[in-house]
């Protein structure tokens, strides 16, 4: 069994990585940090899995007998606290704050993105760092581009995400309450991750240069995320549905489909969902996916499935909440 122990189980996203790896076959989960928290059940702050568990949130961190460590802190505290304690050198890391995304050098993280770094994650990585739940989904709609060298011009991006947000830290009751029956832009042009979506690019298109504009907005609805990007491209939907259908064809999440998809399609799955359409001469690109799930936890677990040698598949069969 894999052992494995959370950082930060408060928010959202450990809320659902916690209710994955208590279904995991192979992982035992072994303990949830939370000082604020500390002897209280973990039912008790994320419903719905009584009877699954009986753990308690602790304030210790016991790193040597544990095989893989999850951080859920907000962006800044993972580095902070890794730096500043003695963390085995055998412990598999799986960040999911983005202090690691970006590989500078000053770190051995490796992008966490299975679709584009597949190979370098099962090749004997032991540091990942999740991508953005925002960078996932535009990430996923234009691989196959970069892949090809078709991104020769501007990228516009439309995205809204559900008020879960970023994932880690759960809402106040006055929170709730005003995104309900609300939308609202936030970070127009300058989102804290269109760094990490020009790195992944420039990966597979080192000439890519050109702007991304990319307005995100949150919804009135809790989770999921819909993009909408589109440029010039001249190749035809035909040929580069072909393109993207061979680029996704071995991976698991990743569905090149016919129809405009739904968010209800996704809400709740660990799946991403493309639709490819020619409008106004212009390339439109659909892609649907759950932000907690695909773009936090759930990505998590699968970056975990690869590090230790599992199918991608295993605890991430889940079905989506289409009523």
């Amino acid at each position: 069994m894999i052992r494995a122990g959370i950082l930060g189980g408060d928010g959202f996203a450990a809320g659902e990585l916690i209710r994955l790896l208590i279904n995991h076959p192979d992982v035992e989960l072994t303990w949830v940090h939370s000082p604020l928290n500390t002897g209280r059940l973990i039912t008790e702050a994320h419903q719905g899995m009584e009877g699954e568990t009986f753990l308690r949130f602790t304030d210790k961190t016991d790193f040597e007998n544990i095989d893989v460590l999850f951080c859920c802190y907000p962006h800044g505290h993972a580095r902070r606290l890794l730096e500043a304690n003695p963390v085995p050198e055998k412990l598999k890391i799986i960040d999911m704050s983005r202090d690691y995304r970006i590989e500078d050098g000053t770190h051995d993280f490796i992008y966490g993105l299975p679709e584009l770094n597949r190979k370098r994650i099962v090749r004997g990585a032991t540091r990942v760092a999740n991508p953005g739940s925002f960078a996932t989904a535009i990430e996923l709609g234009l691989l196959p581009l970069a892949k090809n060298l078709l991104l020769n011009g501007p990228v516009h991006v439309t995205a809204i995400t559900g008020f879960s947000g970023s994932a880690v830290e759960k809402s106040t009751p006055d929170q709730l309450a005003w995104h309900r029956d609300n939308v609202s832009i936030y970070k127009p042009l300058a989102h804290q991750h269109l760094p990490e979506i020009r790195q992944a690019l420039t990966m597979l298109q080192s000439t890519f240069s050109a702007p991304i504009n990319f307005i995100p907005m949150r919804g009135s609805f809790a989770r999921g995320m819909l993009a909408t990007i589109y440029m010039d491209c001249p190749v035809d939907t035909e040929q580069l549905t072909e393109l993207y259908r061979e680029y996704y064809s071995d991976h698991s999440f990743t569905h090149i489909v016919d129809r405009r998809p739904d968010l209800k399609d996704v809400v709740n799955t660990n799946k991403c969902l493309i639709h490819l359409e020619k409008a106004e001469g212009k390339l439109l690109i659909t892609v649907v996916a759950d932000n907690i799930l695909r773009g936090a936890a759930g990505q998590a677990v699968h970056n975990m499935n690869l590090l230790f040698g599992l199918q991608e598949r295993v605890g991430l069969a889940l079905k989506s909440s289409t009523i």
